[in-house]
């Protein structure tokens, strides 16, 4: 019991140190907290009574208790960095000497496709909303915004008024780790926030006073769950069929960006990628494209 409550003790000082000095987001912390109770859990079945105690081996025991879980190759990997920040913190902080999990590599993650849908079902998408029904300009905005600027679902929900600039047609969006990124909006996503400002948020506001953008029904804050259910419901009317997730209008936005012609440092700036080779996974989407249609058209395929 003591080793479980000094555990629980390092991790609330260490989710407190990466959100005060490292600014990251409470959806971030939650996922590391998760994360750092499975391991320790684990430790605990592994009769270990102490992080010093703690070796390579017990971290690469517990990655391959993992992936005989079931875990994917990409959760194994965020658990193994979530483990390694821990541990980095705990010798920085000088509460522990060595750092076990210094040399384990990481497990080979897949590179999984991300989901989009074409620009025919992104038209059909778009569409669907009622614009003469106060919740259907609401909506309307949402998706043209997400598609116009590939923002996250938890970044268009937070959205602010005065994050909108129509002079310049740009938005302010405050992204992953409170980092801010300006993204063009786009003549139809300006239309249709226009609409929605004049006469769809009025309606949904009522009496109230609030700052937020998107507002639900019942005037409040939309929720991160009420815009994925919004995007489901519209692509289920426009007849798309394949299982659709809540990034998939970011996916969508970032691989017809490069189709288009786009650069790649310029599409990872809207999207906000720390990491270029976060980006880059959208290319391979347009090599795919190109291989259908050298197959379909070459005589020789």
């Amino acid at each position: 019991m003591k080793f479980l409550k000094r555990m629980e003790e390092l991790i609330d000082t260490f989710l407190n140190y990466l959100s005060v000095e490292r600014g990251l987001s409470n959806n971030t912390l939650v996922s590391y907290k998760k994360d750092l109770s499975c391991y320790t859990d684990f430790l605990k079945k592994q009769h270990i009574d102490a992080l010093a105690k703690v070796t390579k081996n017990n971290i690469t025991d517990f990655m391959f208790f993992q992936k005989d879980n079931g875990l994917s190759s990409n959760s194994i990997s965020r658990r193994l960095s979530a483990i390694r920040m821990f541990h980095r913190f705990l010798v920085r902080e000088r509460l522990l000497k060595v750092d076990p999990s210094n040399l384990i590599d990481s497990p080979k993650l897949w590179k999984k496709i991300p989901q989009t849908v074409s620009y025919d079902e992104a038209d059909a998408l778009l569409s669907q909303p009622n614009a003469r029904d106060k919740q259907g300009l609401r909506d309307k905005a949402i998706l043209e915004v997400l598609y116009a600027t590939g923002m996250r679902v938890s970044e268009v929900a937070a959205l602010l008024i005065n994050n909108l600039n129509f002079d310049i047609g740009f938005l302010r969006c405050i992204g992953k780790g409170n980092k801010e990124r300006i993204i063009p909006l786009g003549k139809k996503a300006i239309t249709s926030l226009k609409r929605y400002l004049e006469a769809g948020r009025p309606a949904l506001l009522k009496d109230k006073n609030l700052d937020i953008l998107f507002l639900s029904r019942f005037g409040k804050k939309i929720s991160r769950q009420s815009l994925w259910k919004i995007i489901k419901k519209y692509a289920r009317i426009a007849g798309i069929k394949k299982p659709l997730k809540p990034h998939a209008l970011r996916h969508s936005f970032a691989t017809h960006m490069l189709e288009g012609g786009a650069d790649l440092r310029s599409v990872q700036e809207m999207l906000g990628h720390t990491d270029i080779s976060t980006t880059q996974i959208y290319t391979h989407i347009d090599k795919e494209r190109l291989k259908g249609i050298h197959k379909m058209f070459h005589p020789r395929p």
